[in-house]
Protein backbone atom coordinates (compact mmCIF):
# COMPACT_ATOMS: atom_id res chain seq x y z
CA UNK A 1 0.00 0.00 0.00
CA UNK A 2 1.37 3.34 -0.70
CA UNK A 3 2.15 5.58 1.90
CA UNK A 4 -0.07 8.40 3.72
CA UNK A 5 -3.23 6.09 1.84
CA UNK A 6 -5.38 4.19 3.66
CA UNK A 7 -7.04 0.90 2.10
CA UNK A 8 -10.29 2.88 0.83
CA UNK A 9 -11.62 6.30 0.61
CA UNK A 10 -13.47 5.90 3.21
CA UNK A 11 -11.30 3.87 5.58
CA UNK A 12 -11.44 5.33 9.25
CA UNK A 13 -8.07 5.82 11.09
CA UNK A 14 -6.49 2.52 12.30
CA UNK A 15 -7.19 1.08 16.30
CA UNK A 16 -10.37 0.45 17.88
CA UNK A 17 -13.85 1.18 16.90
CA UNK A 18 -13.08 2.62 13.97
CA UNK A 19 -11.76 -0.35 12.60
CA UNK A 20 -15.72 -1.93 12.85
CA UNK A 21 -16.85 1.16 11.24
CA UNK A 22 -14.50 0.54 8.08
CA UNK A 23 -15.19 -3.51 7.87
CA UNK A 24 -18.56 -1.98 6.91
CA UNK A 25 -17.55 -0.62 3.49
CA UNK A 26 -20.52 1.75 4.41
CA UNK A 27 -20.87 4.06 1.29
CA UNK A 28 -21.03 0.67 -0.81
CA UNK A 29 -23.32 -0.66 1.86
CA UNK A 30 -25.37 1.76 1.69
CA UNK A 31 -25.19 1.69 -2.43
CA UNK A 32 -26.29 -1.78 -2.25
CA UNK A 33 -29.35 -1.90 0.06
CA UNK A 34 -30.94 0.40 -2.19
CA UNK A 35 -31.24 -1.53 -5.02
CA UNK A 36 -33.54 -3.82 -2.57
CA UNK A 37 -35.74 -0.45 -2.26
CA UNK A 38 -35.57 0.34 -5.81
CA UNK A 39 -36.65 -3.42 -6.60
CA UNK A 40 -39.70 -3.36 -4.01
CA UNK A 41 -40.39 0.64 -5.56
CA UNK A 42 -41.38 -1.19 -8.95
CA UNK A 43 -43.62 -3.56 -7.66
CA UNK A 44 -46.82 -3.24 -7.82
CA UNK A 45 -47.42 -3.33 -4.39
CA UNK A 46 -45.44 -2.26 -1.11
CA UNK A 47 -45.06 -3.59 2.21
CA UNK A 48 -43.14 -1.54 4.03
CA UNK A 49 -42.25 -4.13 6.64
CA UNK A 50 -41.58 -6.46 4.05
CA UNK A 51 -38.67 -4.03 2.77
CA UNK A 52 -37.45 -3.52 6.39
CA UNK A 53 -36.99 -7.36 6.82
CA UNK A 54 -35.41 -7.36 3.59
CA UNK A 55 -33.02 -4.53 3.62
CA UNK A 56 -32.33 -6.09 7.11
CA UNK A 57 -31.48 -9.35 5.80
CA UNK A 58 -29.14 -7.71 2.99
CA UNK A 59 -27.41 -5.82 5.70
CA UNK A 60 -26.51 -8.70 7.36
CA UNK A 61 -25.62 -11.22 4.53
CA UNK A 62 -23.64 -8.25 2.73
CA UNK A 63 -22.60 -5.35 5.20
CA UNK A 64 -21.52 -7.62 7.99
CA UNK A 65 -21.01 -11.25 6.70
CA UNK A 66 -20.09 -10.76 3.41
CA UNK A 67 -17.62 -7.65 4.55
CA UNK A 68 -16.28 -9.91 7.81
CA UNK A 69 -15.32 -12.76 5.10
CA UNK A 70 -13.55 -10.80 2.68
CA UNK A 71 -11.31 -8.64 5.37
CA UNK A 72 -10.85 -12.31 6.80
CA UNK A 73 -9.18 -13.99 3.31
CA UNK A 74 -6.72 -11.25 2.60
CA UNK A 75 -6.93 -8.64 5.34
CA UNK A 76 -7.49 -5.72 2.12
CA UNK A 77 -8.59 -3.07 4.79
CA UNK A 78 -5.72 -4.03 6.85
CA UNK A 79 -7.72 -3.86 10.12
CA UNK A 80 -6.22 -5.49 13.64
CA UNK A 81 -10.04 -7.40 14.03
CA UNK A 82 -9.26 -11.29 14.99
CA UNK A 83 -10.39 -13.50 13.21
CA UNK A 84 -12.22 -15.29 15.66
CA UNK A 85 -13.91 -11.60 15.49
CA UNK A 86 -14.00 -12.02 11.95
CA UNK A 87 -15.64 -15.27 11.94
CA UNK A 88 -17.72 -14.67 14.97
CA UNK A 89 -19.43 -11.51 12.87
CA UNK A 90 -19.78 -13.58 9.64
CA UNK A 91 -21.45 -16.75 11.22
CA UNK A 92 -23.67 -14.44 12.78
CA UNK A 93 -24.88 -12.12 10.49
CA UNK A 94 -25.07 -15.08 7.66
CA UNK A 95 -27.30 -17.15 10.47
CA UNK A 96 -29.65 -14.07 10.96
CA UNK A 97 -29.69 -13.48 7.54
CA UNK A 98 -30.88 -16.87 6.68
CA UNK A 99 -33.32 -16.36 9.59
CA UNK A 100 -34.76 -14.04 8.15
CA UNK A 101 -35.02 -15.33 4.61
CA UNK A 102 -37.01 -18.81 7.18
CA UNK A 103 -39.43 -16.66 8.61
CA UNK A 104 -40.45 -14.78 4.96
CA UNK A 105 -40.78 -18.41 3.31
CA UNK A 106 -43.32 -19.29 6.46
CA UNK A 107 -45.20 -15.65 6.29
CA UNK A 108 -45.22 -15.31 2.40
CA UNK A 109 -43.90 -18.30 0.25
CA UNK A 110 -41.54 -21.00 0.25
CA UNK A 111 -40.40 -19.73 -2.89
CA UNK A 112 -38.37 -17.29 -1.04
CA UNK A 113 -35.83 -20.32 -0.51
CA UNK A 114 -34.19 -20.03 -3.77
CA UNK A 115 -33.34 -16.46 -2.86
CA UNK A 116 -31.65 -17.99 0.75
CA UNK A 117 -29.71 -20.71 -0.85
CA UNK A 118 -28.34 -17.99 -3.71
CA UNK A 119 -27.38 -15.81 -0.95
CA UNK A 120 -25.40 -18.25 1.20
CA UNK A 121 -23.36 -19.59 -1.98
CA UNK A 122 -22.43 -16.40 -3.15
CA UNK A 123 -21.40 -14.95 0.49
CA UNK A 124 -19.11 -18.14 0.78
CA UNK A 125 -18.04 -18.42 -2.71
CA UNK A 126 -17.24 -14.86 -3.22
CA UNK A 127 -15.42 -14.02 -0.49
CA UNK A 128 -13.74 -16.99 0.25
CA UNK A 129 -12.74 -17.27 -3.16
CA UNK A 130 -13.88 -21.22 -3.37
CA UNK A 131 -12.73 -22.83 -5.85
CA UNK A 132 -10.37 -21.38 -7.05
CA UNK A 133 -11.85 -18.15 -7.27
CA UNK A 134 -14.18 -19.29 -10.36
CA UNK A 135 -17.07 -17.28 -8.62
CA UNK A 136 -14.71 -14.07 -7.74
CA UNK A 137 -15.37 -12.08 -10.62
CA UNK A 138 -16.95 -8.58 -11.55
CA UNK A 139 -19.78 -10.45 -13.34
CA UNK A 140 -20.61 -12.74 -10.24
CA UNK A 141 -19.68 -9.32 -7.93
CA UNK A 142 -22.46 -7.25 -10.06
CA UNK A 143 -25.40 -10.63 -10.02
CA UNK A 144 -25.23 -11.28 -6.52
CA UNK A 145 -24.62 -7.98 -5.29
CA UNK A 146 -26.65 -5.54 -7.61
CA UNK A 147 -29.33 -7.50 -9.60
CA UNK A 148 -30.18 -10.34 -6.72
CA UNK A 149 -31.12 -7.89 -4.25
CA UNK A 150 -33.12 -5.46 -6.58
CA UNK A 151 -35.11 -9.04 -7.38
CA UNK A 152 -35.50 -10.07 -4.11
CA UNK A 153 -36.84 -6.59 -2.98
CA UNK A 154 -39.75 -6.90 -5.20
CA UNK A 155 -40.31 -10.38 -4.97
CA UNK A 156 -40.94 -9.71 -1.26
CA UNK A 157 -43.57 -7.33 -1.91
CA UNK A 158 -44.82 -8.59 -5.50
CA UNK A 159 -44.43 -12.70 -4.61
CA UNK A 160 -43.65 -12.67 -8.24
CA UNK A 161 -41.16 -12.02 -10.76
CA UNK A 162 -42.34 -9.97 -13.73
CA UNK A 163 -40.77 -8.11 -16.91
CA UNK A 164 -40.21 -4.71 -14.75
CA UNK A 165 -38.36 -6.66 -11.89
CA UNK A 166 -35.82 -8.24 -14.65
CA UNK A 167 -35.73 -4.32 -15.89
CA UNK A 168 -34.79 -2.66 -12.77
CA UNK A 169 -32.43 -5.91 -11.92
CA UNK A 170 -30.27 -5.39 -15.04
CA UNK A 171 -30.11 -1.85 -14.16
CA UNK A 172 -28.46 -2.48 -11.07
CA UNK A 173 -26.41 -5.00 -12.57
CA UNK A 174 -24.88 -2.30 -15.16
CA UNK A 175 -24.21 0.04 -12.38
CA UNK A 176 -22.87 -2.02 -10.25
CA UNK A 177 -20.44 -2.79 -12.88
CA UNK A 178 -19.67 0.56 -13.51
CA UNK A 179 -19.20 0.53 -9.46
CA UNK A 180 -16.21 -2.65 -9.90
CA UNK A 181 -15.02 -1.15 -12.87
CA UNK A 182 -14.50 2.05 -11.09
CA UNK A 183 -13.51 0.87 -7.59
CA UNK A 184 -11.23 -1.74 -8.71
CA UNK A 185 -8.86 0.72 -10.16
CA UNK A 186 -8.78 2.27 -6.89
CA UNK A 187 -8.42 -0.15 -5.02
CA UNK A 188 -5.17 -1.06 -6.72
CA UNK A 189 -3.75 2.04 -6.86
CA UNK A 190 -4.49 2.32 -2.92
CA UNK A 191 -2.96 -1.30 -2.19
CA UNK A 192 -0.49 -2.66 -4.21
CA UNK A 193 1.05 0.62 -6.19
CA UNK A 194 4.25 1.99 -4.60
CA UNK A 195 5.73 4.32 -7.28
CA UNK A 196 4.31 6.40 -9.92
CA UNK A 197 6.45 8.20 -12.55
CA UNK A 198 5.90 10.22 -15.41
CA UNK A 199 3.77 13.22 -16.58
CA UNK A 200 1.31 14.51 -19.38
CA UNK A 201 1.82 17.53 -21.43
CA UNK A 202 -0.85 19.33 -22.69
CA UNK A 203 -0.99 21.37 -25.53
CA UNK A 204 -1.18 25.02 -23.81
CA UNK A 205 2.11 23.91 -22.48
CA UNK A 206 0.87 23.02 -18.97
CA UNK A 207 2.95 19.94 -17.54
CA UNK A 208 0.45 17.62 -15.08
CA UNK A 209 3.33 15.02 -12.58
CA UNK A 210 1.20 11.56 -12.64
CA UNK A 211 0.66 10.18 -8.88
CA UNK A 212 -1.36 7.85 -6.66
CA UNK A 213 -3.46 10.41 -5.60
CA UNK A 214 -3.58 12.37 -9.14
CA UNK A 215 -4.71 8.78 -10.29
CA UNK A 216 -7.45 8.25 -7.86
CA UNK A 217 -9.14 11.72 -8.33
CA UNK A 218 -11.49 11.10 -11.06
CA UNK A 219 -12.59 7.42 -10.43
CA UNK A 220 -12.49 8.48 -6.74
CA UNK A 221 -15.02 11.35 -7.41
CA UNK A 222 -17.47 9.39 -9.48
CA UNK A 223 -17.54 6.97 -7.06
CA UNK A 224 -18.43 8.90 -4.17
CA UNK A 225 -21.25 10.53 -6.55
CA UNK A 226 -22.44 7.39 -7.54
CA UNK A 227 -22.57 6.48 -3.55
CA UNK A 228 -24.70 9.14 -3.40
CA UNK A 229 -26.69 9.37 -6.23
CA UNK A 230 -28.33 5.56 -6.07
CA UNK A 231 -29.07 5.81 -2.16
CA UNK A 232 -31.13 9.15 -3.06
CA UNK A 233 -32.88 7.78 -6.20
CA UNK A 234 -33.99 4.83 -4.17
CA UNK A 235 -35.55 7.10 -1.39
CA UNK A 236 -36.99 9.10 -3.93
CA UNK A 237 -38.92 6.37 -5.55
CA UNK A 238 -40.13 5.15 -1.97
CA UNK A 239 -41.01 8.59 -1.29
CA UNK A 240 -43.23 8.45 -4.01
CA UNK A 241 -44.80 4.80 -3.69
CA UNK A 242 -45.33 5.81 0.00
CA UNK A 243 -47.16 9.16 -0.47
Amino acid sequence: MHDGLRPAYYALKAGGWREYITLLHVPYTIWHLSYVVLGAAAAPVLHLDRLAWTVLAFFLAVGLAAHALDELQARPLKTSISSVTLKAIAGLALAGAVGIGVYAGARISLWVTPFIAFGVFAVLAYNLELWRGRFHNDLWFAIAWGAIPALAGYWANAETLRAEALIVAAGCLALTLAQRTLSTQCRTLRRKVSLVSGSIDYDDGRREELTVAALLQVPERALRYLSYTVPLLASGWLFARWT
